[in-house]
């Protein structure tokens, strides 16, 4: 698919430089032909507002947001749609015709690809879910698992209050615990999921025991760098199926891409290869 226009789009995150975001739509930008950039937009959290009005001014089509962003950046949205409102965070941001900003969230769609990509016969009914975080991505991630038909979501927070405030929000089937609780709930659990940061390069590594999960399990980290985090290389020691955070972070950016350029791309071979080569 070819076109005379030129379209601009990128990720405003801070720090930005980690991101493969750019690799990623760079990639499909010329497997699709198109003339267009997908560029690193450094903004600090204390700019957001401005950087995001400055979209329309400087000719984007849109943009993702990543950390710190997500939720700082709903009170200036024009129109938020109905799957961002429910998540409370936003992460594809796409400046309509008339200038105002439109936002959604496709971190939710991006993380139930990742696992049923890993892994065709994951359900979500299967059992237990234990989720560990409360910020935006857990939020995309526990939306996700109860769109999807989970029945028993295990949500742990090291502030307890926040894990809290998201269970009553969310409802049913979403339960807060404590957070030194963490090891012993992870009996019967058939999916555990971390969206801290903990484990992180430069971060210390997730503090959790690993006895109590049954061994066919699946664990899924939605940190990337390292693709193979503590959590990860535990859980696979034991036997337990693995997902790393890079499947989400491809397939989140489809609809994203689609929403900026016309057209839905596929996570290929090709581009695994491209980014994995950057790790």
């Amino acid at each position: 698919m070819a076109t005379d226009s030129f379209i601009l789009a990128g990720v405003m995150g801070w720090p930005i430089s980690h991101s493969r975001s750019p690799r990623i739509h760079s990639h499909w930008i010329a497997e699709h032909g198109l003339r267009g950039a997908y560029v690193p937009l450094a903004v600090n959290p204390l700019n957001l507002r401005e950087a995001m009005t400055g979209l329309k001014v400087l000719g984007f089509a849109g943009c993702n947001l990543t950390l710190p962003h997500k939720i700082e950046a709903l009170p200036w949205l024009d129109e938020v749609d109905a799957v961002a409102q429910r998540i409370g965070a936003v992460n594809t941001l796409t400046v309509r015709a008339d200038g105002s900003l439109h936002g959604t969230n496709t971190d939710a769609f991006g993380f139930i690809q990742s696992l049923r990509e890993a892994h065709s016969s994951w359900q979500a009914n299967a059992g237990p879910a234990v989720v560990l975080g409360a910020g935006g991505a857990a939020r995309a991630v526990v939306w996700a698992l109860a769109d999807a038909g989970a029945t028993d979501i295990r949500l742990f927070n090291r502030s307890h209050d926040k894990a809290v405030s998201m269970a009553q929000e969310f409802g049913a089937p979403v339960k807060a615990f404590a957070w030194s609780a963490r090891h012993a709930a992870l009996e019967g659990a058939a999916l555990l999921v971390n969206t801290t940061t903990q484990g992180m390069q430069g971060q210390p590594v997730l503090d959790l025991q690993l006895d109590a999960l049954p061994v066919q399990a699946l664990v899924s980290d939605i940190v990337y760098t390292p693709l193979q985090t503590d959590l990860l290389q535990r859980a696979a020691s034991r036997g337990n199926p693995t997902v790393n955070g890079l499947g989400m972070l491809l397939h989140q950016a489809r609809p994203a891409f689609a929403s900026w350029f016309g057209v839905m791309p596929e996570v290929t071979p090709a581009l695994w290869t491209k980014v994995l080569a950057t790790f």
